[in-house]
């Protein structure tokens, strides 16, 4: 099956204590979030660009919508999900599964961020 674009276009990650969230995400994957100014609701972007491949999305904090468990897991592409599972747990996460091989798809991960969150965490080796 042929498609001209991923299918999956905007994650949203909801939290409770964005500054907490935001230096989670920052130091497990070692990268800078954004701001995303003039909305009525707290949202730190992930990197992206245009031409990129995969979606983005954002930490997002609004009144009335609970972080924690729930039926999605977004999954972030990784060269070795072991390492960014132990940064994980050094920056206050927990370890919910440790890296496991899916076969020919690689490996992953599962962690819980400081928010309640379940994320996986994908790589080819």
């Amino acid at each position: 099956m042929k498609h001209k674009r991923n299918p999956v276009g905007w994650v949203e990650i909801y939290v409770q204590d964005m500054k907490r969230a935001k230096m989670f995400y920052e130091k497990t994957f070692a990268m800078k979030l954004q701001a995303l100014p003039g909305l009525n609701l707290e949202m730190e972007a992930f990197p992206m660009g245009p031409k990129l491949p995969g979606c983005s999305g954002a930490l997002v904090r609004m009144e009335g919508k609970d972080s924690g468990g729930g039926g999605t897991i977004v999954y972030f592409s990784c060269s070795n999900c072991a390492v960014e599972a132990a940064r994980a747990k050094k920056n206050g996460g927990e370890i919910f599964k440790k890296k496991f091989s899916i076969g020919e798809y690689g490996f992953i991960a599962l962690v819980v961020d400081t928010e309640g969150n379940m994320i996986g965490l994908h790589s080819l080796k």
